[in-house]
């Protein structure tokens, strides 16, 4: 995102005190040239389609207005992020600093490196699927052997003269790719974040269904009744199925555990109090983390659903009635799975997180509550009312980002896809 000029760069890291001012300066001086690589093609676009609107060509007029809104969206996401970077940036401080690695201590464990390694392949294999299917747009021309520009859009000049084809066409190469990398990073962001809450939803869980041992470990309780207590516990392939979103329960390995570095406590219901207080700090975090994506991206999500609406309805149009070329229809696949790929993550990560976010006093019923429940019934109950508060992340606290939301995005898009059609057909 720094290298897109969605967040400044801090250039004055890197050099003498002296230097900082100019260094911030230059910072900002970089994230308004990729704002503007955005904008200039955007004005562009919707000069062609006012242009367009005078012949009448209805297939035209829908290529470029579709280039008009990605370019705009683009320019939009970028100043967006421009402006909330300051949030972002101690957004992400605050999860790197606070997530935690792994579950409490007890009969079995779960680690969130998996769900940082999942994370981290969602990421980079978006991004690079926005990055292709983007430059083979870009360098379609060359391979074709022709000597056009890959956009084609209104210019006060001619840009194909000898002197200015290659800085135009080098121009708009720079922009795709730009373009690109500022759609993955939106939604990979998101993704990102939305992977590793899951992975915390499921380290809670684990927690929770260990509190009763974890107590156990606190007080000093031998380890051999603890070791029995294991071996009793279900198989992992007898267990019960899905427990957790995204991470894999493992048995601890209670020979090598040294109880001597926990802090023994005497009280039974002290440690029991503490293990689930500790449990209610993963909690807290959690919906505090959801909280701030939520206000992060709810505005964000809203102009994203209006322009992948948008997006689908003329890309299939376009896709449909448009030029008869086999690199042509290649890359409007390309954009069209891009895009109801990127509909689809927005989605399906928004159900997961609201449906994963009450299950956490499913997680203490699996725990060995009634053994000892009477000391600490009260925490037991406030615990459980505040579980039932369910994550939403919406667009513009307008429709929930769930799977519902998918269904009607697609619907409007091909609803507006039937109503262009029939305009088409009587033009023709």
């Amino acid at each position: 995102m720094k290298f897109m000029g969605q967040v400044p760069i801090k250039l004055e890291n890197y050099f003498p005190s002296p230097l900082k001012a100019l260094c911030r300066r230059l910072a900002m001086c970089y994230c308004v040239f990729c704002v503007f690589s955005n904008l200039h093609l955007s004005l562009l676009y919707m000069k062609t389609t006012l242009d367009m609107l005078e012949s009448g060509e209805l297939e035209e007029i829908t290529d470029a207005l579709t280039m008009a809104i990605i370019f705009s969206f683009s320019t939009f996401a970028t100043c967006y992020w421009l402006i909330r970077s300051q949030t972002l940036l101690k957004f992400i401080s605050k999860v790197n600093r606070e997530y935690r690695h792994h579950s409490l201590a007890g009969l079995t464990f779960v680690s969130a490196k998996q769900s940082i390694r999942l994370a981290h392949k969602v990421s980079l294999y978006w991004l690079i699927s926005c990055t292709v299917g983007v430059v083979s747009w870009a360098l379609a021309p060359l391979l074709l052997g022709s000597h056009t520009l890959p956009l084609k859009c209104w210019y006060p000049f001619d840009p194909l003269k000898p002197g200015l084809y290659t800085f135009i066409y080098a121009t708009q190469v720079w922009c795709q790719f730009l373009m690109g990398c500022i759609f993955g990073n939106g939604s990979a962001l998101f993704v990102s974040v939305v992977v590793i809450m899951l992975g915390q939803f499921d380290v809670l869980y684990c927690s929770l269904k260990n509190v009763t041992h974890h107590a156990q470990l606190l007080t000093g309780e031998d380890l051999n009744i603890l070791r029995k207590i294991q071996q009793e516990l279900p198989k992992s392939q007898d267990d019960e199925l899905n427990q957790y979103a995204l991470l894999i329960e493992h048995p601890t390995n209670l020979k090598e555990l040294s109880v001597s570095k926990m802090t023994h406590n005497a009280n039974l219901g002290q440690a029991l109090h503490d293990s689930l207080v500790e449990c209610v700090h993963i909690h807290q975090f959690i919906l505090q983390s959801c909280d701030t994506l939520e206000m992060l991206y709810n505005p964000y999500c809203l102009v994203k659903s209006l322009q992948i609406t948008l997006q689908l309805c003329l890309l299939a149009f376009v896709g449909v009635a448009g030029e008869r070329s086999a690199m042509r229809a290649i890359n409007l696949v390309q954009y069209l799975m891009l895009t109801l790929s990127e509909l689809l993550m927005f989605t399906y990560c928004g159900e997961m997180l609201s449906s994963h976010s009450i299950r956490a006093g499913e997680a203490f019923w699996r725990s060995q509550w009634w053994i000892n429940g009477h000391l600490y019934k009260n925490d037991i109950l406030m615990f459980l009312v505040n579980t039932r508060r369910m994550v939403k992340l919406t667009a513009g606290k307008f429709y929930l980002m769930d799977v519902q939301r998918l269904r009607s995005v697609i619907t409007q898009a091909f609803s507006f896809l039937t109503l262009l059609q029939k305009l088409a057909e009587k033009n023709q």
